[in-house]
């Protein structure tokens, strides 16, 4: 995902859209009930600040706010995992105790919130850096990735949580303490593919396609996504800066499929049980129909092919593992949010039912 000023570069405004409940959903969930079902269909979380978790959440205003994700109206949660985002590489190396942060972490991420969504089978996550962030990583990676690497391990071992890489650095990441940092992590946490231990889920985020973030993309897709070798569990193919159509959105999942060989180094081509496909929910000041509306959404136009992608070149079976969400609540501090009156159960939570996402999530395809 691409965090604050970034998410605010959007297009026109489009009309405002009612909450759709669950019959157009259920339609759809007949037509494709044949297909196989995602695997993993969730959110990123920005708490109502804007992505800092600042502040401890009231547990009742939290859940009036974030109702949607546990019940998508008929008592199934909406999601099967949920990425808090997002935690500040460089204070949590330093474990930077301030008024939004308590050793390193986002006072707001806690264990209470953690629960909240396990308590009804979501998987929980979080995300360490995002676009504000990227300079803090150079930082951390520079001075200690392994350090680094061991205070993710730990923090995901005091919550119960996975963590998810977010390290937007396209002109010269810092391969060589990324390295590091996953190594230390999976010192601590080894790759588990029964999906058993949820401190075991280490993903990373890459660019919609191959042409953004592809230092990263290459070194990830060619040492730490392969089938053969897993050393993470995916990749999520984050939203690009605005809500892209149908083809542009497959066009962009492509890429990742293809790779690309004419690259300097080669961007090898990504398994499709290796990767999810970003969309946006709330976009500055729209909410979109993938928040309120499955029947006109990206999600509905787009799920076929998402479920039935073929390999090209990696991996054997067919479909990515599902969708990723920008980002339940409060994304950006000027935009829109998931909050009531808007909700998505109309449109994430219809999406659920309608690609029959299991809840909680299953192990992952490892082919």
């Amino acid at each position: 995902m691409v965090m604050l000023m970034t998410r605010l570069a959007v297009a026109a405004a489009l009309l405002s859209l009612p909450l759709t409940a669950q019959p157009a959903a259920a339609t759809t969930a007949t037509a494709t009930a044949a297909a196989d079902p995602m695997q993993v269909y969730g959110a990123w979380h920005c708490s109502d600040d804007a992505c800092t978790w600042a502040k401890v959440r009231d547990l009742a205003a939290f859940d009036t706010a974030n109702h949607w994700l546990v019940d998508r109206g008929d008592g199934r949660p909406s999601v099967n995992v949920v990425v808090l985002s997002f935690v500040n590489p460089l204070r949590l190396l330093d474990g930077t105790t301030d008024a939004g942060n308590a050793a390193g972490v986002p006072v707001g991420m806690n264990q209470q919130v953690v629960d909240y969504f396990t308590a009804h089978g979501i998987r929980v996550m979080l995300s360490i850096g995002g676009i504000t962030y990227t300079g803090d990583w150079d930082t951390a990676l520079a001075r200690n990735g392994t350090l680094l690497g061991q205070k993710a391990a730990a923090l995901a071992g005091r919550l119960g949580v996975g963590i998810e890489i977010d390290y937007e650095n396209s002109s010269n990441p810092n391969l060589t303490g990324l390295q590091a940092f996953v190594t230390a992590y999976r010192a601590a946490h080894p790759y588990d593919a029964s999906g058993a231990d949820p401190t075991a889920r280490l993903t990373i985020d890459v660019a919609a396609g191959d042409r953004w973030l592809s230092g990263i993309d290459q070194y990830a897709t060619a040492n730490w996504l392969t089938t053969a070798n897993p050393v993470l569990d995916y990749a999520n193919a984050m939203v690009p800066n605005k809500q892209p159509s149908a083809s542009t959105a497959i066009a962009n999942w492509q890429e990742h499929l293809d790779g690309k060989p004419t690259y300097s180094p080669a961007i090898p081509p990504l398994a499709p049980a290796k990767f999810t496909a970003g969309l946006y929910i709330a976009e500055g000041s729209q909410v979109r129909p993938e928040c309120v509306n499955f029947a006109n959404s990206v999600q509905q136009a787009t799920g076929s092919w998402v479920r039935s992608a073929a390999p090209n070149g990696a991996g054997s079976t067919a479909g990515l593992l599902g969708f990723m969400f920008w980002a339940a609540e409060k994304p950006s501090t000027r935009g829109v949010t998931t909050a009531p009156p808007n909700g998505c159960a109309g449109g994430v939570g219809a999406g659920a039912t309608a690609f029959a996402v299991p809840v909680p999530m299953p192990p992952l395809r490892q082919s």
